[in-house]
């Protein structure tokens, strides 16, 4: 018998735009990318609602997120860790 190897999960990293629900937040990704015809350097930007379970992040956190199962409707992140505290 085998055994089953757990999927890699998706990670990302932003900033906590929102703060204010019990234990969500909102993140804020800002990835560049070239364009694929002009080369043009061009800003890509994404908000998730991220599972906070301890209400430890503020407004302005740089944090670390993980791809999980569906939280609610629109969670389906959890907060990983903080790399970089807002003053």
């Amino acid at each position: 018998m085998r055994k089953k190897i757990r999927n890699i999960r998706k990670q990302k990293q932003g900033i906590v735009i929102r703060d204010k629900m019990e234990k969500t937040v909102v993140v804020y990704e800002m990835t560049k990318v070239k364009h694929r015809y002009y080369g043009k350097s061009i800003t890509k930007k994404k908000k998730y609602m991220v599972h906070d379970e301890k209400n430890i992040s503020k407004n302005g956190d740089t944090v670390n997120i993980m791809e999980i199962r569906p939280v609610s409707k629109r969670k389906s992140w959890r907060l990983v860790s903080i790399l970089k505290k807002s003053d």
